[in-house]
């Protein structure tokens, strides 16, 4: 059954009464707030930036004051006096902060009435959750003079899209010149997509390691061009990637991507002894994610290598991360050393790593960033939760790493910043001698060029490096 249209109604002037009084209650998000300050311009980072807004006098991002007067504004045009009164002024105390996931309800009051021009004046509160008042002041309108009822107007529903964090890095790659990239046994149509995206976007100059008539009877069934992509033939997936370790060990490649291979399979073989790419450091896996609901991006380690790292293990983790936070021109990364508590708790393993991570990091076997754990995801992330346990930490609210117990963690982690928090996320492997582009099947094209910029990015360091060694 479809339910009754809400009718609007309005109070004319003879029908107003001193003591008439109307409310209205609405919970201010993030969204909320960053769809004001599209509208009004007003991007103040107090308003927007969770770190700067942290060393102001509140410690936390506040709501707009206006858009606590706007609900002012809704009463009086929609409630009391209702639909076709005139706004003529407003005065306004400001008297607390309000902060997102506040409910704030806004009230309206008649004082007075002035019956030769039809002005009401109105005092007007807003209070918070707590019973606060957080606005108060008073407001004059011109009353309307003929009723008025008619069906509340259908609202557009608005999809925020934020520019992506990793538009200036993806930018930055594409400056750079052509890389050759080995896609191991792109063998699957997303994969083979996946190699020729990245090569029209500009990021990585593709070569093809598998079967070659497979790769070529796939091309042809999925209408894919596969000119101007060289292809370096192998009988299967198991050669593939011993091929594309031989091809960057001799330079002939710069990186590494993952087509339809196994993981396991691939880092294998890099892995292997006597590989040529293995390096003194322990691989790992990082996933770069820009979350919208977090100031900057922010890096999740380890989510699909190592699956239950010994504290030696964790070091080369983090450290791997570090450089790779340093390559992005952050110079001093802040790394949570995440645990399901803030406090050592000998009967969980991961709070005496993280805390002696932190102390490794303090004597310089950690280098180039800031640790300090053990911090739960909450305390990490929000500086609001970490003042709430009385939490004092350098990183709390402000982490650029997130450094995880184990590998489950890791993964649940990371998939619940995308799948709930929409966030994208570039994989790449750390720790060999070259980069490698660790994509799921599942993941879309923008998490695909994002890791592909990234590893591009990596790998130009890497020949720098050689260059000036030379």
């Amino acid at each position: 059954m479809t339910q009754p249209a809400e009718i609007l109604s309005n109070r004319v002037f003879d029908q107003l009464q001193i003591g008439d009084s109307a409310s209205l209650t609405r919970t201010v998000g993030p969204d909320d707030i960053t769809l004001f300050a599209t509208v009004s311009g007003d991007t103040n980072p107090a308003h927007l930036n969770p770190v700067f807004a942290e060393k102001g006098i509140f410690g936390h991002v506040i709501a707009h004051g206006m858009w606590t007067a706007a609900l002012v504004s809704a009463v009086l045009g929609t409630r009391l006096p209702g639909p076709g009164t005139i706004y003529l002024g407003q005065e306004i105390r400001f008297l607390r902060p309000v902060a997102p996931g506040d409910t704030i309800t806004a009230t309206v009051r008649v004082i007075e009435k002035r019956a030769r021009d039809h002005r009401v004046t109105l005092e007007t509160v807003c209070t918070n959750q707590n019973g606060k008042d957080v606005l108060s002041g008073l407001a004059t309108v011109k009353a309307p003079d003929e009723p008025v009822s008619l069906p509340v107007t259908s609202l557009p529903e608005v999809t925020i899209r934020r520019p992506s964090r990793f538009e200036a890095l993806i930018a930055e790659a594409r400056a750079l010149p052509a890389v050759k990239a080995g896609v191991v046994h792109p063998c699957s149509a997303a994969a083979l997509r996946a190699a020729i995206e990245v090569r029209d976007e500009g990021l990585l100059d593709p070569l093809l390691i598998g079967p070659e008539a497979k790769i070529r009877a796939l091309a042809e069934e999925t209408g894919l061009s596969l000119d101007g992509i060289g292809i370096e033939p192998v009988a299967h997936s198991h050669a593939a990637a011993a091929r594309a370790v031989e091809l960057a060990v001799s330079g002939r490649v710069s990186m590494l991507v993952k087509g339809s291979i196994r993981s396991d399979e691939l880092l294998g073989a890099v892995t292997a002894h006597g590989s040529g790419l293995r390096t003194d450091r322990r691989i790992s896996h990082v996933y770069v994610m820009d979350v919208p609901a977090y100031a900057k991006l922010v890096m999740v380690t380890d989510a699909n290598v190592n699956i239950l790292p010994t504290l030696e293990q964790k070091r080369d983790i983090c450290q791997n991360a570090v450089d790779l936070m340093h390559l992005l021109g952050v110079a001093c990364p802040k790394v949570a050393a995440l645990a399901a508590v803030e406090t050592v708790n000998p009967q969980m393993p991961a709070t005496i790593d993280a805390a002696a991570l932190t102390a490794m990091a303090a004597r310089g076997q950690i280098s180039g960033a800031m640790v300090d754990g053990p911090l739960a995801f909450d305390n990490a992330i929000s500086a609001e939760a970490a003042a709430t346990k009385r939490i004092t930490s350098p990183i709390a609210g402000q982490a650029d790493i997130l450094l995880v117990p184990n590998l489950e963690a890791g993964d649940m982690l990371a998939k619940q910043l995308i799948y709930f928090g929409n966030a994208t996320a570039a994989g790449l492997v750390l720790g060999a001698r070259v980069p490698i582009v660790l994509t799921g099947r599942a993941d879309p094209m923008s998490a695909r060029i994002a890791s592909a910029a990234l590893a591009k990015l990596a790998a130009a360091r890497r020949l720098a490096a050689l260059a000036e060694e030379e």
